[in-house]
């Protein structure tokens, strides 16, 4: 083979590789047009939230009678005479006597659950109170009396706090630890237990990215169905509060309304209150959901994550990165922002973090409505304070509630 054949050859080889790589890149273009965006439908909801919003028509009832469930801390929590301060400055003390709590987080049937009552003393009463709000949400989806034993059936659950763990390690002291005490304080089995009472062997994870946590949970729950690593997914996320702690942490950080109440986007805004609450919504893909005739309350057509990354201070919000995930979740969902007419905000009540929420949404969604068509924005925390890892889940209960009674209840404190 003489250069000018060697030459022609070399360039058939290379004409050969470049068709092969533009074939190749078809294929993942077309693979990446492929990636899997199922609609996911709520089809059971379960909740716990304070003055008696244990169940979806009794926190309506509150949110449409513009009930402020907050009220005096209760002295079956703590002391809050001997921690009361006005100074934010004095160690170890509370500027702020409020919050919103629930009722009678003692109280439990283990024998329901097949659990002993020594080993359900040793248990945080968070893991107590998901276990029963997973078993009313299985039970609004019409799936309690089916046993969903065996079921790929994920987990997804949203917590962040340890007040069971220090409140036993103070009260009962290192006598208290034993193996009960073990699983029920550690986070991973707060939904290890829901997976294991209810014979569920979908994915199962606790998480904390500490306000954000269940939504987080919903998030992935909805890409594991997505994915097809379940089949249904029972996601949210809860907070108590038994200690004083997080208080303290608030009234140092300054944080807190003195005057205990979440006045969201209101000029005289002067920080949060606290709340208590759990939350859990059961999912399925929407066309699994149309098949099985199930219950339909909503559906998710998007969702996204991201992080701040830096920004003015660890806990300072950003509005750049705001305003990115709102983008990122509208093309997930295939929707345009002028088709939104209303969003549940995080809308604490800070004078920090909701301009640039809001800020963010404007530059979202601002140019697409118009007073002739407006977005509505809310928050739920006016209502019920701030539930923090389950701040998310009572948000998107409340809207669900906003669609099925095509209302949309007002901001308190405003």
């Amino acid at each position: 083979m003489n250069d000018s054949d060697r030459d022609i050859s070399r360039k058939k080889l290379l004409q050969q590789a470049f068709l092969q790589i533009e074939e190749l890149q078809k294929r993942l273009k077309t693979n990446e047009n492929k990636i899997p965006r199922d609609p996911i439908a709520v089809i059971g909801m379960g909740c716990r939230f304070p003055a008696g919003g244990n169940d979806q028509d009794s926190f309506w009832k509150n949110l449409k009678n513009q009930t402020d469930t907050v009220g005096f801390i209760p002295s079956s929590r703590w002391d809050m005479e001997a921690l009361f301060d006005s100074d934010p400055d004095k160690p170890g003390r509370i500027y702020s006597r409020h919050g919103a709590f629930l009722e009678q987080i003692d109280l439990f049937d283990p024998v329901f659950f097949g659990i002993s009552p020594r080993e359900a003393i040793k248990m945080d009463p968070q893991q107590r109170i998901l276990l029963e709000v997973v078993w009313e949400a299985l039970e609004n989806a019409g799936y309690a009396s089916n046993n969903p034993s065996g079921s790929s059936t994920g987990v997804f659950i949203g917590l962040n706090g340890d007040d069971y763990a220090h409140f036993m390690s103070r009260n009962e002291g290192i006598e208290a630890v034993d193996l009960y005490f073990g699983t029920g304080v550690a986070r991973s089995i707060a939904a290890g237990r829901i997976s294991y009472v209810f014979g569920l062997k979908g994915p199962c994870l606790s998480l904390d990215t500490a306000c954000s946590g269940s939504l987080v949970s919903v998030h992935l729950a909805c890409q594991s169905l997505r994915m097809r690593e379940c089949n249904s997914a029972l996601a949210g996320g809860i907070t108590l509060m038994i200690t004083p702690d997080g208080h303290i942490i608030g009234s140092k950080g300054q944080m807190l309304s003195p005057e205990g109440r979440c006045k969201t986007f209101d000029a005289s805004a002067d920080g949060y209150v606290r709340g208590e609450g759990c939350g859990i919504v059961l999912l399925k893909r929407l066309s699994d959901a149309v098949a099985d005739n199930d219950n339909i309350m909503a559906v998710i057509r998007g969702t996204a994550i991201n992080q701040d990354g830096r920004s003015g201070g660890m806990t300072v919000p950003n509005g750049n990165a705001q305003r990115d995930v709102i983008q990122k979740a509208l093309a997930d969902a295939n929707v345009e922002p002028g088709e939104v007419s209303y969003v549940e905000t995080h809308g604490t009540g800070t004078v920090l973090g909701d301009p640039i929420e809001v800020q963010a949404l404007g530059s979202v969604y601002g140019k697409a409505h118009s007073k002739e068509n407006p977005l509505y924005i809310g928050s739920v925390k006016t209502n019920v304070g701030h539930l923090e890892a389950a701040a998310g889940i009572v948000g998107l209960i409340k809207t669900i509630s906003v669609l099925k009674n095509g209302e949309i209840p007002p901001n308190l404190h405003f």
